[in-house]
């Protein structure tokens, strides 16, 4: 059966609704995946911006959120599980604010896509030590049974095609986000 990611927060390739985003609460949607592999020994998340800093001219991919060794019989996270607590043994690698947390959507100009991606690993990883996402991947492979992936977007409220000087890395200067970081 394959596997299906879903969040009863959005639907796919809509908008993702403004409390998730660093315009509203800045925390996690509810997540529940379905299907896929039975025997899964853990999952994993990402959640990355492939349209950064701006969809017409996009230069890197932003990491929002790395969540690895979810154990194999999860299947949801519910809303704000970033901040609120992980189900154990789970734990988070470092987003690219350099956090061990979720930080929602955030663009510094135009409409972005947000990629939840959920990976069936048949493993449980070892302690990684808050891995970027580059070492979640590493180390992930050749451990794949099954991915699935839940596309939404986001363009903030007002904002205009020109890049503004007042943003730093999609977080207005001077504000700071639900955690109390300027991210």
């Amino acid at each position: 059966m394959k596997l299906s990611l879903d969040s009863s927060a959005c639907t796919p390739s809509a908008e993702v609704p403004a409390r998730f985003t660093c315009e509203g609460e800045d925390i996690s949607p509810p997540l529940a995946w379905f299907g896929g592999p039975q025997h899964a020994k853990s999952w994993a998340l990402i959640v990355d911006d492939p349209d950064a800093p701006d969809p017409a001219a996009p230069k890197r991919t932003w990491v929002h959120w790395v969540l690895y060794n979810l154990a194999g019989e999860c299947r949801e996270l519910p809303e704000n599980a970033a901040r609120s607590g992980l189900p154990e043994p789970a734990r988070h690698g470092a987003n690219d604010w350099g956090k061990a947390t979720y930080g929602g959507p955030c663009p510094p100009v135009g409409r972005h896509r947000y990629f939840f991606k959920l990976f069936a690993l048949d493993t449980v990883l070892p302690d990684l030590h808050r891995p970027t996402k580059a070492q979640l991947l590493a180390a992930m492979q050749g451990h794949v049974l099954a991915e699935a992936v839940l596309i939404g977007t986001y363009q903030k409220q007002g904002l205009s095609r020109s890049s503004s000087p007042e943003y730093h890395e999609g977080r207005p200067a001077g504000r700071p986000s639900a955690t109390g970081d300027n991210r």
